[in-house]
């Protein structure tokens, strides 16, 4: 498909020079060959790469008419890819962490100054994911860091960003915050989760001590059935919704008797129909009140919905008896 949109310019130009610019098998010095252009697009604006290539000319060396390229270059973008790691990184953290679709991460791009197509972004999603999928396969890495603990704490839950979509499922160590595995899968049955418990065990050489996950059914029998002998518990998360359950049907209950004395504000604001009139202005802006203090849900359970309803309607009323004691305006 042809592009709809020009490609921007470039705000600035960086060079990269090879830091190595001996021959790494014969030493001799390497001449600039030709410089290669390449333009990225970064979240501080679009950058023009101006890279030195270098090459060896001995021919008696085995890297004869090797290219070499500057060093830095990786640190910019990954190869034949337009767009900087740190959108990359951006889009990912979007994605996973704020579970945002496709259409809006594209949204917060252009807001971003960022031209990009939707297309696009599912691509920088996948290099996301390949990214990600390289960082977890460095088993070294992993095993001198929970080498150090002598044991671990696994955590084990599933990410799914849209309905109907695989779920990302991610097992990580609580004392380092290590991610030890991350696969997609397409369900959630308790042997391919039991098969994800039992290669984080395989690949660990230090002993674990206890698993902490949700309450779902399939993740305790798969725990049941791969780490029998691990002590298993639920996230405080879950134990403080457990716990918050009967405040917020009370708190939600209390809400819903609230609208149902306050369902006339539209009759009201229909009502009053003369723009000339000073008290139209008046009554509308108290009508607006209310129909912003509905439609505010809060964030249970800390933020009750239903208290902070009551504490806005309880401002409005205290203002409308301020309105007549001042004696207000005559009635319409």
């Amino acid at each position: 498909m042809a592009r709809s949109r020009q490609q921007p310019e470039a705000d600035r130009e960086e060079i990269l020079e090879c830091v190595q610019q001996d021959c790494p098998h014969c030493n001799k010095l390497m001449r600039n060959k030709y410089d290669n252009y390449r333009t990225v697009r970064t979240l501080a604006g679009v950058v023009r790469l101006r890279l030195k290539i270098r090459r060896c000319y001995n021919s008696e060396c085995d890297r004869f008419g090797y290219t070499y390229r500057p060093e830095a270059e990786g640190k910019w973008a990954l190869p034949q890819q337009e767009f900087g790691l740190d959108v990359i990184a951006l889009v990912g953290m979007w994605r996973y962490q704020q579970h945002r679709s496709v259409p809006e991460i594209h949204r917060q791009l252009e807001q971003c100054n960022i031209c990009v197509s939707e297309r696009t972004v599912s691509n920088l999603l996948a290099r996301y994911d390949e990214l990600l999928a390289v960082k977890l396969a460095d088993c070294e890495r992993l095993q001198a860091v929970v080498a150090q603990q002598q044991q671990v704490i696994l955590a084990i839950d599933g990410l799914q960003p849209d309905m109907g979509h695989e779920v990302l499922w991610v097992i990580r160590d609580c004392l380092s915050g290590e991610i030890l595995l991350a696969q997609s899968l397409l369900s959630a049955t308790t042997k391919d989760l039991a098969s994800l418990l039992k290669q984080v065990k395989q690949a660990l050489s230090v002993p674990i001590i206890g698993i902490v996950s949700d309450g779902q059914q399939s993740i305790r029998k798969a725990v049941a059935t791969a780490l029998p002998q691990v002590a298993h518990g639920l996230c405080h998360f879950h134990y403080l919704r457990e716990a918050t359950k009967l405040i917020y049907e009370a708190d939600r209950h209390a809400k819903k008797e609230l609208k149902k004395r306050v369902r006339g504000v539209r009759v009201i604001e229909r009502s009053v129909t003369d723009a000339d009139n000073p008290v139209t202005e008046v009554v509308q802006g108290y009508c607006q009140a209310v129909r912003a203090a509905l439609t505010d849900d809060g964030c249970p359970p800390l933020d009750a919905s239903g208290l902070q309803l009551q504490h806005r309607l309880g401002m409005i009323e205290q203002s409308l008896e301020r309105a007549v004691q001042k004696g207000g305006y005559p009635n319409p």
